[in-house]
């Protein structure tokens, strides 16, 4: 394990030191968001706490972060002579953004704990392999160079899900607090991962008795009653939270009904082990709740989840953005999809009337989302930097049937992201996981990928378990870097001149598809 932690950090390294020279060198100034960041993370720098940018939209949390980061290679710049005497001279652009970078790597390395954690079985090479292409992922990638909230906010959240798994509570809602310090909509994040940590704590502190019980009818069923105790086994180590009846249930290839019942009587096992457990529960998670419960009491005394500019961040209902966040992450994993194609057909095939129910609804419920929901935010239409600005006039808007016509795509997409997770969590964690994807994205007007970060990385690690193969993930890896070097290439060398605004525009964020 701790040469593969080394491998992660020291290759992350490889690349994220040599970019960050080149894009600090082509593009010393703050560019888009970072003419608010900065500036304020520089009024920090001289000691300056009462000052705030009302167009700032995000908590304080990454200058702070960039504070301690200043501080602690402070005298390192003094001994190389790279700065004059005062502090505040030390954090330029280039210096605050290299907070990020430190990120890039902590991130790296927190990926593969948990997916160590999360598959045991898997080889320290594999683990490694997975977490450096996981580090490619495009908008993470290329926000590591810049002065953003995202790297610094994905890691936060990924530092509280990997406490959580390994059941240090208390760290897990320090990680969490902090997190919503970068960002405040990681609130969702938060209780997703409470959630998580209940549906683990309730669902295995099940009475030992019943697993008895059952092994014994399956020993009785079964004649070859050592494979069914060695599959037991097997499973069991899998995936930590993989429990006796979730055995039953793969002996068969699930259908509609079953998925529905299995639904159920996870939540109510759940409910119930949770209401017999309360005060337990209660101690044990109590550091989420008092978060949770503080971060209630700001909301009202501020008017608000958003700090400032609450204009352009009006919080309206927009329901095609978890369509598009569905078709995104499809797009950009699309070799992990590639199996599960097969998987869904049988599925279909297998319970038809109840599935092409449940998939009416979807399709309607999809149409009905881009038909009332889908806004054009003021900043995406007037926005040429913006990857989605293409993206929104060249495909959605070329055509009033296009938006209906990609409906069944962003439905599959979902379908598939789902069935993906099930064969890793259990029903009801893969419930919430929907639920804490829809709360983040539905309250955002704008179209903006970088929003789609933390739930895509939330399913490409609980992917990397069962579609841990080799070639899969170099397909993966070589969609990202493909991106990578697109967007790089045009951020760094095709910029272009608007001319309301100084100083060059560069095009950023992406899609892949571009």
């Amino acid at each position: 394990g701790k040469m593969g932690k080394l491998a992660v950090a020291a290759i992350t390294g490889l690349w994220v030191i040599p970019m960050s020279i080149i894009v600090n060198h082509i593009v010393p100034e703050p560019y888009m968001d970072e003419i608010f960041h900065v500036p304020q993370a520089q009024q920090y720098c001289n000691g300056n706490f009462r000052s705030w940018d009302p167009m700032i939209t995000t908590p304080p949390g990454l200058y702070y972060l960039s504070l301690a980061h200043v501080a602690s290679f402070f005298p390192v710049m003094l001994l190389l002579k790279t700065t004059t005497q005062s502090f505040s001279e030390a954090c330029s652009t280039s210096v605050l953004r290299s907070t990020n970078a430190v990120f890039a790597v902590l991130c790296g390395v927190i990926v593969y704990e948990i997916i160590r954690f999360l598959g045991p079985n898997l080889s320290d090479r594999k683990a490694t392999f997975m977490a450096l292409v996981m580090s490619l992922y495009p908008l993470h990638w290329f926000f590591t160079f810049l002065y953003y909230t995202d790297v610094a906010s994905l890691t936060a959240v990924l530092a509280m899900y990997l406490a959580c798994l390994k059941r240090r509570y208390m760290l897990s809602a320090l990680f969490g607090t902090l997190a919503i310090f970068i960002r405040q909509t990681n609130v969702v994040w938060m209780l997703f991962v409470a959630c998580s940590g209940v549906i683990d704590f309730t669902l295995e502190s099940l009475p030992r008795r019943k697993e008895k019980l059952d092994q014994d009818l399956h020993r009785f069923i079964d004649s070859k009653g050592e494979t069914v105790r060695s599959n037991l086994r097997k499973r069991k180590s899998d995936s930590s939270l993989d429990t006796t009846n979730r055995f039953d249930r793969s002996k068969i290839i699930s259908s509609t009904e079953e998925d529905i019942s299995g639904l159920v009587s996870d939540i109510y096992a759940v409910i119930s082990t949770s209401w017999n457990l309360k005060w337990r529960l209660l101690v044990t998670f109590s550091p989420f709740i008092v978060v949770v419960v503080a971060f209630g009491i700001f909301i009202l005394w501020n008017g608000g989840i958003v700090l400032g500019a609450k204009e352009a961040h009006v919080v309206s209902p927009h329901f095609a953005q978890i369509m598009y966040f569905s078709l995104v992450s499809a797009l950009f994993t699309a070799p992990l999809h590639f199996s599960e194609l097969r998987n869904l057909f049988q599925r279909l095939h297998k319970s038809w009337p109840l599935r092409l129910l449940v998939t009416l609804v979807a399709l309607i419920a999809g149409l009905g989302s881009v038909h009332f929901f889908s806004l054009a935010h003021p900043y995406l239409l007037a926005d040429n930097r913006h990857y989605p600005f293409y993206l929104w006039r060249k495909v959605i808007n070329a055509h009033w049937s296009i938006k209906y016509v990609l409906v069944p795509v962003y439905v599959y997409s979902w379908f598939s992201i789902l069935s993906l997770l099930e064969k890793t969590r259990r029903k009801i964690w893969v419930l919430i996981y929907f639920l804490a994807t829809c709360a983040v994205l539905v309250p955002t007007p704008l179209i903006e990928f970088r929003y789609y970060t933390i739930p895509l990385y939330l399913f490409m690690l609980h992917s990397c378990v069962r579609s841990s193969g080799f070639a899969t993930w170099l397909l993966v890896g070589t969609i990202f870097v493909g991106v990578n070097v697109f967007t790089m290439a045009m951020f760094l060398f095709r910029p272009f001149k608007w001319s309301h605004e100084d100083g060059v525009q560069r095009k950023k964020e992406r899609n892949s598809k571009m």
